[in-house]
């Protein structure tokens, strides 16, 4: 099943697919400028961007042409008023049925990395993207010194309500790294605690790494970073210390990968407001 749409990966460079696969690496994130909002219909607006500092554009603007928004009826929806600037992108969303919005960008594809005679690394596909017509079976020599071959695959998301909570979009595709929230993405409270399940390709993400941040980061000099790791189940709570917008980050790495890959790699983060009680 190799998945989640090898389509969405010619479409999101590389260099976003892997942007948050290591400790202090550039974070991607797609925020609402509210999650919780009341009427028979509303707008939210959102800024989406790839950043050091939550939730400061200062690094590239994430491209919109990959991103989907999903209503409370599964139905795809339109973004509104689309615009890439150097270090944001931005756009609006209507919202005209009450329910839980879920709106993300998912890719995934294989990577392989290999060093050439010279001793030079190689890797496929390139950062700048390979030579049209190129596959892995053309591009990639197979007995290279120190071939690593890879199946790696990325979610970013955040959720939006209007009215009453719904669950209709919080199912998971089954398809690479995802949260599963057992505490509704929208029902979340400063000092209360929320739990959620990771499922890689549908299967508990067993000890998947969890990371935590409170977004204003550049106004205090202690991130106050929550880590954990997901049990057994693909379990983890989190208690929010006070309210605000939240990125989590989780990484997940396993040798269950299907050939030619020989490991498999998810990443994911999503943004949650955390309201005071």
């Amino acid at each position: 099943m190799l998945p989640i749409k090898l389509i969405k990966t010619a479409v999101l460079p590389l260099a976003l697919i892997l942007v948050t696969s290591q400790a202090n690496a550039h974070r991607a994130w797609i925020k609402p400028s509210e999650s919780v909002l009341s009427g028979e219909e509303n707008y939210v607006t959102f800024d989406a961007a790839v950043s050091n500092t939550l939730f400061l554009p200062e690094h590239v603007a994430y491209p919109t042409k990959s991103i989907e928004a999903t209503g409370p009826d599964g139905k795809k929806l339109e973004l509104e008023n689309a615009a890439t600037g150097k270090y944001r992108s931005t756009f609006d969303l209507k919202l005209t049925q009450s329910g839980t919005y879920r709106i993300s960008s998912a890719s995934a594809g294989i990577r392989a990395m290999w060093r050439d005679d010279e001793g030079n690394r190689k890797m496929w596909p390139p950062r700048r993207g390979g030579t049209k017509g190129e596959t892995f079976e053309t591009a990639v020599p197979k007995n290279a010194k120190d071939l690593n071959v890879s199946f790696s695959s990325r979610r970013v998301e955040t959720f939006v309500t209007l009215g009453e909570l719904s669950k209709e979009t919080l199912k998971p595709t089954n398809q690479g790294l995802e949260l599963v929230p057992v505490t509704h993405p929208n029902d979340l409270y400063a000092t209360e605690t929320a739990e959620f399940i990771m499922l890689i390709d549908g299967s508990p993400a067993v000890d998947a790494e969890v990371e935590v941040n409170r977004g204003a980061m550049r106004y205090r000099n202690d991130p106050e970073t929550i880590n954990v790791k997901t049990d057994e189940k693909g379990k983890f709570t989190v208690t929010w210390p006070k309210a605000g917008m939240y990125f989590i980050e989780v990484s997940y790495q396993d040798d269950k990968a299907k050939a030619p890959a020989t490991s498999r790699r998810g990443g994911y983060s999503g943004v949650f407001e955390v309201l005071p009680l």
